[in-house]
């Protein structure tokens, strides 16, 4: 008889090899990373590893979708509130806080080692529409309510958000000093000028 799978067994199980994952491959990049230091980090067998990833690039490519599920969830968690100003600037902090974890920076330096590759090429693009998709709407708002700028394109203002978003972990991966809790408030402070510049309410 099939022995019966409990998922939230089975999901927790899950977490704790992408965590681990996570950790090795910030630590060690994703070439000298290895499925047997996963293993140990993570505390388990190969089998159970193998069980959940065929390879290492699998587990890579799950740490990214979870992050694209993650900011899914954070803009689903926002409808309803009518401070569509307050959302971008709480979308920042959030961001912000995200960097904040040491293993980006190494693991933004991993994914670039392999960001070649057709399937992790397309799990950042995914990312990317996920970000840009639950910015527009806030944008928008924001336009409508006169928050921000209205003398740029919704779809332009996020991108220029994602351009400054990206610039940002990009330099934490490539500055040593420069990190996430010193540097939150110039982001959020960067953020809210790129989107206020030029509008009504700035000048």
């Amino acid at each position: 008889m099939p022995r019966t799978i409990d998922p939230v067994r089975h999901e927790a199980r899950r977490m704790v090899i992408i965590d681990a994952a996570l950790t090795r491959f910030a630590e060690d990049g994703f070439d000298r990373a290895t499925t047997a230091a996963i293993c140990r980090t993570a505390r388990i067998g190969s089998g159970t590893f193998f069980h959940y990833f065929p390879t290492k690039l699998d587990v890579l490519l799950a740490i990214l979708e979870l992050g694209t599920t993650e900011t899914g969830n954070w803009f689903a968690a926002q409808r309803g509130r009518a401070d569509p100003g307050g959302v971008l600037a709480d979308y920042v902090v959030h961001a912000a806080t995200e960097f904040a974890d040491p293993r980006v920076a190494g693991f933004v330096k991993a994914v670039g080692a392999v960001m070649n590759d057709e399937q992790v090429a397309a799990a950042l693009a995914r990312d990317d529409a996920a970000l840009h998709d639950g910015l527009l709407p806030w944008v928008e708002a924001a336009q409508a309510a006169g928050e921000v700028r209205v003398d740029v394109p919704a779809a332009r203002l996020c991108a220029w958000v994602l351009v400054v978003l990206d610039g940002f972990v990009g330099r934490l991966a490539g500055e040593s000093g420069f990190t996430a809790a010193a540097e939150q408030d110039m982001l959020l402070d960067t953020v809210q000028r790129l989107l206020s510049a030029g509008s009504p309410a700035a000048r």
